[in-house]
Protein backbone atom coordinates (compact mmCIF):
# COMPACT_ATOMS: atom_id res chain seq x y z
CA UNK A 1 0.00 0.00 0.00
CA UNK A 2 1.30 3.42 -0.95
CA UNK A 3 0.96 6.62 1.08
CA UNK A 4 1.60 10.27 0.28
CA UNK A 5 3.34 12.56 2.76
CA UNK A 6 2.43 16.16 1.98
CA UNK A 7 3.66 19.21 3.90
CA UNK A 8 1.55 22.35 3.96
CA UNK A 9 0.47 24.90 3.31
CA UNK A 10 1.72 25.01 -0.28
CA UNK A 11 0.76 27.00 -3.36
CA UNK A 12 0.21 25.26 -6.69
CA UNK A 13 1.88 27.02 -9.62
CA UNK A 14 2.95 25.79 -13.03
CA UNK A 15 1.89 24.18 -16.29
CA UNK A 16 0.50 20.68 -16.58
CA UNK A 17 -0.60 18.55 -19.52
CA UNK A 18 -3.86 16.75 -18.71
CA UNK A 19 -4.02 13.05 -19.56
CA UNK A 20 -6.74 11.40 -21.64
CA UNK A 21 -10.19 10.70 -20.23
CA UNK A 22 -10.14 7.39 -18.34
CA UNK A 23 -13.92 7.08 -18.56
CA UNK A 24 -13.61 7.18 -22.34
CA UNK A 25 -10.63 4.82 -22.53
CA UNK A 26 -12.18 2.05 -20.40
CA UNK A 27 -15.28 1.34 -22.55
CA UNK A 28 -13.18 1.70 -25.71
CA UNK A 29 -11.12 -1.31 -24.61
CA UNK A 30 -14.35 -3.32 -24.44
CA UNK A 31 -15.52 -1.90 -27.79
CA UNK A 32 -12.38 -3.27 -29.47
CA UNK A 33 -13.85 -6.78 -29.00
CA UNK A 34 -16.53 -5.96 -31.58
CA UNK A 35 -14.09 -6.32 -34.49
CA UNK A 36 -11.31 -8.67 -35.48
CA UNK A 37 -9.32 -5.77 -36.93
CA UNK A 38 -6.81 -3.53 -35.07
CA UNK A 39 -8.06 -0.58 -33.01
CA UNK A 40 -5.39 2.02 -32.19
CA UNK A 41 -6.18 4.39 -29.33
CA UNK A 42 -4.17 7.52 -28.55
CA UNK A 43 -4.36 9.56 -25.36
CA UNK A 44 -4.82 6.50 -23.13
CA UNK A 45 -3.91 7.32 -19.51
CA UNK A 46 -1.48 4.98 -17.76
CA UNK A 47 -3.57 4.39 -14.65
CA UNK A 48 -4.44 1.30 -12.66
CA UNK A 49 -8.01 1.00 -13.96
CA UNK A 50 -6.81 1.08 -17.58
CA UNK A 51 -4.11 -1.50 -16.87
CA UNK A 52 -6.68 -3.77 -15.26
CA UNK A 53 -9.11 -3.32 -18.17
CA UNK A 54 -6.35 -4.17 -20.64
CA UNK A 55 -5.37 -7.24 -18.64
CA UNK A 56 -8.97 -8.48 -18.70
CA UNK A 57 -8.95 -8.04 -22.49
CA UNK A 58 -5.70 -10.01 -22.73
CA UNK A 59 -7.16 -12.83 -20.63
CA UNK A 60 -10.03 -13.01 -23.13
CA UNK A 61 -7.60 -13.36 -26.03
CA UNK A 62 -7.16 -9.74 -27.15
CA UNK A 63 -3.69 -8.62 -28.19
CA UNK A 64 -3.14 -5.37 -26.27
CA UNK A 65 0.15 -3.54 -26.68
CA UNK A 66 1.38 -0.13 -25.61
CA UNK A 67 2.99 1.38 -28.71
CA UNK A 68 4.17 4.45 -26.84
CA UNK A 69 3.52 6.26 -23.54
CA UNK A 70 -0.13 7.06 -24.36
CA UNK A 71 -1.12 4.76 -27.25
CA UNK A 72 -2.53 1.24 -27.15
CA UNK A 73 -3.04 -1.16 -30.06
CA UNK A 74 -5.87 -3.66 -29.57
CA UNK A 75 -6.76 -6.59 -31.80
CA UNK A 76 -9.41 -9.15 -30.92
CA UNK A 77 -8.71 -11.47 -33.84
CA UNK A 78 -9.59 -14.58 -31.89
CA UNK A 79 -11.24 -14.68 -28.47
CA UNK A 80 -10.36 -17.71 -26.38
CA UNK A 81 -12.62 -17.15 -23.38
CA UNK A 82 -16.00 -15.71 -22.49
CA UNK A 83 -15.28 -15.62 -18.74
CA UNK A 84 -13.05 -12.78 -17.49
CA UNK A 85 -11.05 -13.44 -14.30
CA UNK A 86 -12.94 -12.72 -11.10
CA UNK A 87 -10.19 -10.78 -9.29
CA UNK A 88 -9.76 -8.29 -12.11
CA UNK A 89 -13.52 -7.83 -12.56
CA UNK A 90 -13.87 -7.08 -8.86
CA UNK A 91 -11.25 -4.33 -9.24
CA UNK A 92 -13.30 -2.03 -11.47
CA UNK A 93 -16.89 -1.36 -12.40
CA UNK A 94 -16.40 -1.10 -16.16
CA UNK A 95 -15.51 -4.81 -16.34
CA UNK A 96 -19.25 -5.34 -16.90
CA UNK A 97 -18.91 -3.62 -20.29
CA UNK A 98 -17.28 -6.74 -21.73
CA UNK A 99 -20.60 -8.61 -21.46
CA UNK A 100 -22.33 -7.26 -24.56
CA UNK A 101 -19.33 -7.38 -26.93
CA UNK A 102 -18.38 -10.86 -25.68
CA UNK A 103 -21.88 -12.23 -26.14
CA UNK A 104 -22.14 -10.71 -29.62
CA UNK A 105 -18.80 -12.23 -30.68
CA UNK A 106 -18.86 -15.61 -28.91
CA UNK A 107 -22.54 -16.17 -28.15
CA UNK A 108 -22.13 -15.98 -24.39
CA UNK A 109 -20.47 -14.10 -21.54
CA UNK A 110 -20.00 -14.84 -17.86
CA UNK A 111 -19.10 -11.77 -15.81
CA UNK A 112 -18.34 -11.76 -12.06
CA UNK A 113 -19.97 -8.94 -10.15
CA UNK A 114 -18.10 -5.70 -10.97
CA UNK A 115 -16.23 -3.64 -8.38
CA UNK A 116 -15.31 0.05 -8.34
CA UNK A 117 -15.57 2.97 -5.96
CA UNK A 118 -17.86 2.61 -2.95
CA UNK A 119 -19.79 5.85 -3.34
CA UNK A 120 -23.31 4.48 -3.05
CA UNK A 121 -25.63 2.11 -4.83
CA UNK A 122 -24.80 1.72 -8.52
CA UNK A 123 -27.55 -0.20 -10.29
CA UNK A 124 -26.92 -2.54 -13.17
CA UNK A 125 -30.65 -2.90 -13.94
CA UNK A 126 -30.44 -0.51 -16.93
CA UNK A 127 -27.69 -2.73 -18.40
CA UNK A 128 -29.80 -5.87 -18.07
CA UNK A 129 -32.91 -4.13 -19.39
CA UNK A 130 -31.13 -2.91 -22.51
CA UNK A 131 -29.27 -6.13 -23.29
CA UNK A 132 -32.37 -8.26 -22.81
CA UNK A 133 -34.38 -6.00 -25.11
CA UNK A 134 -31.69 -6.49 -27.76
CA UNK A 135 -31.99 -10.28 -27.51
CA UNK A 136 -29.41 -11.29 -24.93
CA UNK A 137 -30.74 -13.62 -22.26
CA UNK A 138 -29.45 -12.55 -18.83
CA UNK A 139 -29.56 -14.22 -15.45
CA UNK A 140 -27.63 -13.95 -12.20
CA UNK A 141 -26.23 -16.76 -10.11
CA UNK A 142 -23.10 -18.01 -8.36
CA UNK A 143 -21.81 -14.46 -7.87
CA UNK A 144 -21.84 -13.72 -11.60
CA UNK A 145 -24.02 -12.51 -14.44
CA UNK A 146 -24.56 -14.87 -17.36
CA UNK A 147 -25.46 -13.64 -20.84
CA UNK A 148 -26.48 -15.76 -23.82
CA UNK A 149 -27.06 -14.45 -27.33
CA UNK A 150 -30.28 -15.68 -28.90
CA UNK A 151 -29.47 -15.47 -32.64
CA UNK A 152 -33.06 -15.35 -33.82
CA UNK A 153 -33.97 -12.71 -31.24
CA UNK A 154 -30.86 -10.51 -31.54
CA UNK A 155 -32.28 -7.33 -33.05
CA UNK A 156 -32.79 -3.61 -32.52
CA UNK A 157 -35.37 -2.32 -30.05
CA UNK A 158 -36.83 0.96 -28.76
CA UNK A 159 -35.44 1.66 -25.26
CA UNK A 160 -36.13 4.12 -22.47
CA UNK A 161 -33.62 4.21 -19.61
CA UNK A 162 -35.13 4.89 -16.20
CA UNK A 163 -31.92 6.76 -15.35
CA UNK A 164 -29.38 8.41 -17.63
CA UNK A 165 -26.72 5.84 -16.76
CA UNK A 166 -23.37 6.44 -18.41
CA UNK A 167 -22.14 2.85 -18.41
CA UNK A 168 -25.55 1.44 -19.40
CA UNK A 169 -25.75 3.86 -22.34
CA UNK A 170 -22.25 2.84 -23.41
CA UNK A 171 -22.99 -0.86 -23.00
CA UNK A 172 -26.23 -0.77 -24.97
CA UNK A 173 -24.71 1.45 -27.65
CA UNK A 174 -21.84 -0.99 -28.26
CA UNK A 175 -24.15 -3.99 -28.41
CA UNK A 176 -26.75 -2.28 -30.60
CA UNK A 177 -24.09 -1.28 -33.14
CA UNK A 178 -24.31 -4.84 -34.55
CA UNK A 179 -28.01 -5.55 -33.86
CA UNK A 180 -30.13 -5.62 -37.06
CA UNK A 181 -32.56 -2.70 -37.32
CA UNK A 182 -32.66 0.71 -35.62
CA UNK A 183 -32.30 0.93 -31.84
CA UNK A 184 -33.45 4.11 -30.13
CA UNK A 185 -32.24 4.99 -26.64
CA UNK A 186 -34.26 7.69 -24.91
CA UNK A 187 -32.92 9.34 -21.75
CA UNK A 188 -29.43 8.31 -22.84
CA UNK A 189 -26.41 9.72 -21.04
CA UNK A 190 -24.47 12.25 -23.11
CA UNK A 191 -21.31 12.91 -21.07
CA UNK A 192 -18.16 13.70 -23.07
CA UNK A 193 -16.86 10.15 -22.64
CA UNK A 194 -20.14 8.71 -23.96
CA UNK A 195 -19.82 11.00 -26.97
CA UNK A 196 -16.22 9.89 -27.51
CA UNK A 197 -17.22 6.21 -27.46
CA UNK A 198 -19.94 6.89 -30.05
CA UNK A 199 -17.39 8.68 -32.23
CA UNK A 200 -15.01 5.72 -32.00
CA UNK A 201 -17.79 3.28 -32.91
CA UNK A 202 -18.73 5.44 -35.90
CA UNK A 203 -15.07 5.47 -36.94
CA UNK A 204 -15.27 1.65 -36.80
CA UNK A 205 -18.22 1.67 -39.19
CA UNK A 206 -21.18 1.97 -36.81
CA UNK A 207 -24.15 4.22 -37.62
CA UNK A 208 -24.98 6.20 -34.48
CA UNK A 209 -27.04 9.40 -34.75
CA UNK A 210 -27.86 11.92 -32.02
CA UNK A 211 -24.37 12.02 -30.52
CA UNK A 212 -24.17 14.58 -27.65
CA UNK A 213 -27.95 14.34 -27.10
CA UNK A 214 -30.27 12.28 -24.88
CA UNK A 215 -31.83 10.52 -27.89
CA UNK A 216 -29.60 8.07 -29.73
CA UNK A 217 -30.53 6.24 -32.93
CA UNK A 218 -28.31 3.28 -33.73
CA UNK A 219 -28.71 1.51 -37.06
CA UNK A 220 -27.12 -1.91 -36.73
CA UNK A 221 -24.49 -2.86 -39.28
CA UNK A 222 -23.25 -6.30 -40.34
CA UNK A 223 -19.68 -5.80 -39.16
CA UNK A 224 -17.31 -3.26 -37.68
CA UNK A 225 -13.74 -2.65 -38.80
CA UNK A 226 -10.59 -1.28 -37.22
CA UNK A 227 -9.98 2.38 -36.52
CA UNK A 228 -7.54 4.90 -35.09
CA UNK A 229 -8.85 7.36 -32.50
CA UNK A 230 -7.54 10.05 -30.14
CA UNK A 231 -9.16 10.45 -26.71
CA UNK A 232 -9.84 13.93 -25.37
CA UNK A 233 -8.32 15.17 -22.12
CA UNK A 234 -10.02 14.18 -18.88
CA UNK A 235 -12.29 17.10 -17.93
CA UNK A 236 -12.75 15.78 -14.38
CA UNK A 237 -9.01 15.53 -13.76
CA UNK A 238 -8.56 19.01 -15.21
CA UNK A 239 -11.16 20.36 -12.77
CA UNK A 240 -9.32 18.65 -9.90
CA UNK A 241 -6.11 20.54 -10.65
CA UNK A 242 -8.05 23.77 -11.11
CA UNK A 243 -9.65 23.24 -7.69
CA UNK A 244 -6.16 22.68 -6.28
CA UNK A 245 -5.02 26.01 -7.71
CA UNK A 246 -8.10 27.84 -6.43
CA UNK A 247 -7.87 26.36 -2.91
CA UNK A 248 -4.15 27.15 -2.52
CA UNK A 249 -4.31 30.61 -4.09
CA UNK A 250 -2.23 29.35 -6.97
CA UNK A 251 -1.77 29.83 -10.68
CA UNK A 252 -2.13 26.88 -13.04
CA UNK A 253 -2.12 26.46 -16.80
CA UNK A 254 -3.53 23.22 -18.17
CA UNK A 255 -2.82 22.00 -21.68
CA UNK A 256 -3.80 18.97 -23.72
CA UNK A 257 -6.69 17.87 -25.89
CA UNK A 258 -9.09 20.12 -23.96
CA UNK A 259 -12.47 21.27 -25.33
CA UNK A 260 -13.84 24.54 -23.85
CA UNK A 261 -17.49 23.43 -24.00
CA UNK A 262 -16.70 20.52 -21.66
CA UNK A 263 -16.05 23.13 -18.94
CA UNK A 264 -19.01 25.50 -19.26
CA UNK A 265 -20.85 24.14 -16.20
CA UNK A 266 -17.53 23.86 -14.33
CA UNK A 267 -16.72 27.50 -14.99
CA UNK A 268 -20.07 28.58 -13.54
CA UNK A 269 -19.39 26.66 -10.32
CA UNK A 270 -15.86 28.04 -9.97
CA UNK A 271 -17.23 31.55 -10.47
CA UNK A 272 -19.66 30.90 -7.61
CA UNK A 273 -16.62 30.45 -5.34
CA UNK A 274 -14.88 33.56 -6.70
CA UNK A 275 -12.47 31.76 -9.05
CA UNK A 276 -12.34 32.52 -12.76
CA UNK A 277 -11.27 30.15 -15.50
CA UNK A 278 -10.06 31.21 -18.90
CA UNK A 279 -11.10 28.66 -21.51
CA UNK A 280 -9.38 28.25 -24.86
CA UNK A 281 -9.07 25.26 -27.20
CA UNK A 282 -6.28 23.13 -25.76
CA UNK A 283 -5.63 25.48 -22.84
CA UNK A 284 -7.27 26.43 -19.51
CA UNK A 285 -5.81 28.84 -16.98
CA UNK A 286 -6.72 29.82 -13.44
CA UNK A 287 -4.89 32.56 -11.58
CA UNK A 288 -6.18 33.13 -8.05
CA UNK A 289 -4.93 36.63 -7.27
CA UNK A 290 -7.51 37.35 -4.55
CA UNK A 291 -9.00 35.18 -1.77
CA UNK A 292 -11.93 32.98 -2.70
CA UNK A 293 -15.31 34.55 -1.91
CA UNK A 294 -18.64 32.73 -2.18
CA UNK A 295 -21.09 34.70 -4.29
CA UNK A 296 -24.53 34.54 -2.63
CA UNK A 297 -27.80 34.42 -4.54
CA UNK A 298 -29.44 37.69 -5.54
CA UNK A 299 -31.45 37.92 -2.30
CA UNK A 300 -28.22 37.32 -0.33
CA UNK A 301 -29.27 33.77 0.56
CA UNK A 302 -26.89 30.81 0.68
CA UNK A 303 -26.19 29.44 -2.81
CA UNK A 304 -26.42 25.77 -3.76
CA UNK A 305 -23.96 23.82 -5.88
CA UNK A 306 -25.68 20.70 -7.17
CA UNK A 307 -24.61 17.96 -9.54
CA UNK A 308 -26.65 16.09 -12.13
CA UNK A 309 -26.55 14.25 -15.45
CA UNK A 310 -24.57 15.98 -18.19
CA UNK A 311 -24.47 18.84 -19.07
CA UNK A 312 -25.02 19.65 -15.39
CA UNK A 313 -22.09 19.82 -12.99
CA UNK A 314 -20.50 16.32 -12.79
CA UNK A 315 -20.71 14.35 -9.56
CA UNK A 316 -17.04 13.38 -9.89
CA UNK A 317 -16.04 17.04 -9.44
CA UNK A 318 -17.93 17.56 -6.18
CA UNK A 319 -15.30 16.32 -3.71
CA UNK A 320 -12.50 18.63 -4.87
CA UNK A 321 -14.82 21.65 -5.06
CA UNK A 322 -15.95 21.03 -1.47
CA UNK A 323 -12.33 21.38 -0.34
CA UNK A 324 -11.95 24.57 -2.37
CA UNK A 325 -15.12 25.92 -0.74
CA UNK A 326 -13.59 25.33 2.70
CA UNK A 327 -11.03 28.00 1.77
CA UNK A 328 -13.60 30.53 0.51
CA UNK A 329 -15.19 33.26 2.60
CA UNK A 330 -18.90 32.58 2.96
CA UNK A 331 -21.21 29.58 3.08
CA UNK A 332 -22.45 27.27 0.35
CA UNK A 333 -24.67 24.20 0.27
CA UNK A 334 -23.43 21.24 -1.77
CA UNK A 335 -26.22 18.97 -2.97
CA UNK A 336 -24.96 15.57 -4.17
CA UNK A 337 -27.92 14.09 -6.04
CA UNK A 338 -26.24 11.14 -7.71
CA UNK A 339 -24.60 8.96 -5.00
CA UNK A 340 -25.56 8.63 -1.34
CA UNK A 341 -22.02 7.88 -0.11
CA UNK A 342 -20.07 10.50 -2.03
CA UNK A 343 -20.05 12.97 0.88
CA UNK A 344 -18.84 10.59 3.57
CA UNK A 345 -15.27 11.83 3.11
CA UNK A 346 -16.33 15.23 4.53
CA UNK A 347 -15.88 13.71 8.00
CA UNK A 348 -12.15 13.64 7.26
CA UNK A 349 -12.20 17.32 6.30
CA UNK A 350 -13.97 18.15 9.54
CA UNK A 351 -11.25 16.30 11.46
CA UNK A 352 -8.75 18.64 9.74
CA UNK A 353 -10.63 21.72 10.95
CA UNK A 354 -13.06 22.37 8.12
CA UNK A 355 -16.24 24.18 9.12
CA UNK A 356 -18.79 21.85 7.53
CA UNK A 357 -22.15 20.44 8.55
CA UNK A 358 -23.33 17.18 6.99
CA UNK A 359 -27.09 17.63 6.76
CA UNK A 360 -27.81 14.16 5.36
CA UNK A 361 -26.11 11.72 2.96
CA UNK A 362 -26.73 14.07 0.04
CA UNK A 363 -26.15 17.57 1.45
CA UNK A 364 -23.37 19.39 3.25
CA UNK A 365 -22.99 23.06 4.18
CA UNK A 366 -19.44 24.39 4.00
CA UNK A 367 -18.42 27.72 5.58
CA UNK A 368 -15.02 29.30 5.30
CA UNK A 369 -12.31 30.16 5.18
CA UNK A 370 -11.12 27.46 7.56
CA UNK A 371 -7.59 26.98 8.88
CA UNK A 372 -6.94 23.32 8.18
CA UNK A 373 -4.39 21.34 10.15
CA UNK A 374 -2.45 18.26 9.12
CA UNK A 375 -3.84 14.79 9.73
CA UNK A 376 -3.35 11.14 8.91
CA UNK A 377 -6.03 10.23 6.39
CA UNK A 378 -7.30 7.23 4.42
CA UNK A 379 -8.33 7.70 0.79
CA UNK A 380 -11.82 6.14 0.42
CA UNK A 381 -12.22 6.50 -3.36
CA UNK A 382 -10.55 8.13 -6.37
CA UNK A 383 -12.12 11.59 -6.21
CA UNK A 384 -12.25 11.86 -2.43
CA UNK A 385 -8.60 10.82 -2.38
CA UNK A 386 -7.69 13.69 -4.71
CA UNK A 387 -9.76 16.03 -2.56
CA UNK A 388 -7.73 14.99 0.49
CA UNK A 389 -4.53 15.76 -1.45
CA UNK A 390 -5.86 19.29 -2.00
CA UNK A 391 -6.78 19.57 1.68
CA UNK A 392 -3.27 18.45 2.68
CA UNK A 393 -1.76 21.17 0.48
CA UNK A 394 -3.90 23.75 2.30
CA UNK A 395 -3.28 22.38 5.81
CA UNK A 396 -0.66 23.52 8.31
CA UNK A 397 1.78 20.70 9.02
CA UNK A 398 2.55 17.44 7.28
CA UNK A 399 -0.33 15.14 6.35
CA UNK A 400 -0.14 11.45 5.53
CA UNK A 401 -2.64 10.06 3.03
CA UNK A 402 -2.86 6.29 3.17
CA UNK A 403 -4.34 4.04 0.49
CA UNK A 404 -3.01 6.44 -2.15
CA UNK A 405 -3.05 3.57 -4.66
CA UNK A 406 -6.77 4.30 -4.87
CA UNK A 407 -6.04 7.74 -6.34
CA UNK A 408 -3.74 6.15 -8.93
CA UNK A 409 -6.81 4.44 -10.38
CA UNK A 410 -7.87 7.79 -11.82
CA UNK A 411 -4.83 10.07 -12.02
CA UNK A 412 -1.83 9.14 -14.16
CA UNK A 413 1.57 9.88 -12.60
CA UNK A 414 -0.06 11.85 -9.77
CA UNK A 415 3.14 12.55 -7.83
CA UNK A 416 4.92 13.82 -10.96
CA UNK A 417 1.93 16.01 -11.82
CA UNK A 418 1.90 17.56 -8.36
CA UNK A 419 5.65 18.20 -8.53
CA UNK A 420 5.13 19.86 -11.93
CA UNK A 421 2.89 22.31 -10.07
CA UNK A 422 5.74 23.13 -7.66
CA UNK A 423 4.32 21.04 -4.81
CA UNK A 424 6.44 19.00 -2.42
CA UNK A 425 5.51 15.47 -1.42
CA UNK A 426 6.95 12.05 -0.67
CA UNK A 427 5.70 8.67 -1.81
CA UNK A 428 6.00 6.04 0.92
CA UNK A 429 5.48 2.28 0.64
CA UNK A 430 3.76 0.95 3.75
Amino acid sequence: MKALEIPGPQRAAGTLRVEGNKNAALPMVAAALLTEEPVLLHGVPQILDVRNMLEIARQLGVQATWTDRESVLLQAGSLRSSSPPQALCHALRTSLLFAGPLAVRTGEAHLPHPGGDVIGRRRIDPHLYGLERLGLQCHAGDGAYHFTKRPQAFAAAPLFLDEASVTATEHIMMTAALAPGVTTIRNAACEPHVTQLAQLLNAMGADIQGVETNLLRIRGVERLHGAEFTINADHVNAASYLALAAATGGEVELTGNLLPHDFWSTKRVFQRLGANLRLEPGRITLKQDSPLQVRPDLDNSMPTIADGPWPQFPSDMMSCLIVAASQARGSVLFFEKMFESRLYFVDRLISMGANAVICDPHRVVVSGPARLHAAELLSPDIRAGMALVIAACCAHGTSLIRNADMIDRGYAHLADSLRALNLQLKEIEL
